[in-house]
């Protein structure tokens, strides 16, 4: 039978690389958000320029879940490359569109599913005279039969093409056109799916915008007038957004002067020292990154630790280690993160969800790296920097100061309060700094990476090394307080049974929940949001017997930290590992737990739940 469903399925576009597609694709996701219908997009492309495989998924979702469902309900096969692999992901009585200018075999096809071909080739060779505009215009043709097809309005498309083009009429005409002509072929030869988009007012004000820009945009909002960096996939786009927002907002009016620094360094190293040395000066800078450049700039990220200057790293996790799988998504950077430097290192970490908390937490960045003066890393991943996901508009609160920390003043100094660089006065290791030049001959210190006295003053003997390094550790502790707490989410049931999970896995493991409280398998479940871990992290898992920790790398690397940290017994959490490099599913998540919570014995069975 024909999948049927209205505002609940998935389509996945295989295409090659280069060919001009993911405009169109972005083009038709976009489209069912104008028909007031939420969607989850996933763009998952090759780390080349051009010729391989690349694959664009649309979660049509009424019901407003923004993470990968799995499985494909329409596959777009426009790459015969991928035909086979694509062919098996579609779910029985799913469909398959393709180009059937050329016949194919019966064997490259599938019984359990509804074949829908339209002669694209054809059309676009009857059409068009060049090369480029047959690929191009075969795109937005395809795009007009899917429209026909599932139910979307034209006029939307036509209106999201004008504003693509707006000023160039030539460019608007030719494209409506070729959508008219993918319509029109599927008006006359064929008949609409069984999956359909039908116009619904569930979007509300929510915007589509991608997790980088939104980190862009709050590092602006959060004070940052410095930038270096060095490009990496898949940071690159933040930097360049950032530099946007500069031109825009931190020009001077009058002038036309840059109120704002942003250098692109010759490497990872040279960025980050950038950074140190304009925190020292009192800028408020930062750098974006991945896992590869975190190695490079470990010993510099050390100095800041053990010398005290303030410092934001934007990590946008991509597959590793070495060069690995430079444009696919996973959370494999949290231990090289966290104890990032040689010796005993230790920074705190922020764990974003969604662009939302990516602007919020990007601020935030700024003003922790001031109260702590260390290296603050903002801990994003490629699904969430790179793709569009559907948020609440970014909010702001006018009033809101930037919290500079402890800072001695020209006046303190001048009304002859003690200063020393490293002495913890208020016992919450966090020792006053003053900038550079702050008085002509108080306020001094030497900065270095050596040890010292609470005076800075270089000092090798033990005890004073160790007082140094508990106070570094009271400092770590303070930081509990000022990093974004955790999130709760009570079972409807009580349970013994838990979860923990962060980052870009939270839309998936909430409709993963939901999955397992229908088959009878109720969890407590609780999001980590920041590094150091709160009290409460370590309260909820004595709460329970067993913790399933949620992450999206091969080695558990948040049950390590957990580990490590909270002195937890290794066996009572248990890890659920995804890190084939795309984003994690609700299916995965609900099927890995289901299965470890019924063949454990310690729940009842899904057919034996009331």
């Amino acid at each position: 039978m024909p999948l049927e469903a209205v505002n609940d399925f998935v389509v996945k576009f295989a295409n090659v690389n280069g060919s001009g597609s993911a405009s169109a694709n972005g083009m038709f996701a976009k489209s069912i958000l104008r028909m007031g219908v939420p969607v989850a997009a996933r763009n998952i492309f090759p780390s080349n320029i051009q010729g391989l495989p690349t694959w664009f998924e649309v979660r049509v979702t009424g019901a407003g879940h923004l993470g990968r469902r799995g499985g494909v309900d329409l596959m777009v096969a426009m790459n015969p490359q991928t035909w086979d692999r694509d062919i098996a992901e579609i779910e029985p009585g799913g469909y398959l569109f393709y180009d059937s200018t050329k016949p194919l075999p019966r064997e490259k096809f599938r019984d359990d599913i509804n074949v829908v071909g339209v002669p694209l080739t054809a059309i676009c060779n009857a059409a068009y005279q060049l090369p480029r505009e047959r690929q191009l215009f075969k795109n937005i043709i395809y795009v007009g039969a899917l429209a026909a097809l599932l139910g979307i309005e034209l006029e939307v498309l036509e209106t999201l093409l004008s504003e693509q083009f707006a000023g160039k009429e030539r460019l608007i005409a030719a494209n409506v056109a070729a959508l008219k002509m993918g319509r029109d072929h599927v008006s006359e030869n064929l008949q609409p799916l069984g999956l359909k988009v039908a116009r619904a007012d569930s979007v509300g004000d929510r915007i589509f915008v991608e997790g980088n820009m939104a980190a862009a945009l709050g590092a602006v909002y959060g004070g940052a007038t410095v930038c270096a960096w060095y490009p990496i996939t898949p940071s690159t786009s933040l930097a360049e957004a950032f530099t946007g927002f500069c031109e825009d907002y931190r020009t001077d009016p009058d002038s036309g002067k840059a109120r704002y620094a942003i250098v692109q360094a010759e490497d990872e190293i040279a960025s980050i020292g950038v950074v140190v040395g304009a925190g020292w000066n009192g800028a408020r800078a930062f750098t974006a990154t991945s896992g590869p450049g975190v190695s490079l700039m470990t010993e510099f990220i050390g100095l800041s630790y053990f010398a005290e200057i303030p410092a934001v790293i934007f990590d946008v996790q991509r597959g590793g280690p070495s060069t690995g799988m430079p444009t696919r998504t996973q959370q494999a950077d949290l231990l090289a993160s966290a104890y990032a430097g040689h010796g005993d290192t230790k920074h705190p970490m922020l764990l974003p969800a969604d662009p939302g908390e990516s602007f919020e937490m990007a601020a935030l960045a700024f003003d922790l790296a001031d109260r702590l003066q260390t290296t603050i890393f903002v801990m994003l991943d490629l699904d969430i920097g790179m793709n569009e996901w559907l948020t609440k508009p970014f909010e702001w609160d006018p009033e809101r100061k930037l919290d500079r920390g402890k800072v001695m003043t020209y006046e303190d100094l001048e009304a002859g309060k003690e200063f020393g660089r490293y002495l913890d006065v208020d016992g919450d290791g966090v020792p006053y700094r003053t900038y550079p030049g702050v008085h002509p001959t108080k306020g001094g210190y030497f900065t270095r990476g050596t040890s010292r006295n609470p005076y800075a003053r270089y000092s090798e003997e033990g005890a004073v090394y160790v007082d140094n390094m508990e106070r570094l550790l009271r400092k770590f502790d303070t930081a509990k307080a000022l990093v974004p707490a955790p999130i709760a989410r009570p079972a409807k049931r009580a349970t013994r049974e838990g979860v923990i999970y962060f980052g870009s896995s939270t839309p998936s493991m909430h409709e993963a929940l939901e999955t397992l409280e229908t088959q009878g398998l109720h969890l407590d479940a609780l999001r980590v949001r920041g590094f150091p871990f709160a009290d409460e992290v370590f309260d909820f898992i004595a709460a329970h017997d067993r913790v399933f920790v949620v992450e999206q790398n091969r080695d558990a690397q948040l049950r390590t930290l957990l580990v490590n940290e909270g002195d937890v017994a290794p066996a009572k959490l248990v890890p659920v590992l995804n890190y084939d490099g795309s984003p994690i599913t609700a299916r995965f998540i609900a099927g890995a737990i289901g299965d470890l919570m019924t063949a454990s014995g310690r729940v009842r069975a899904p057919e034996a739940a009331e």
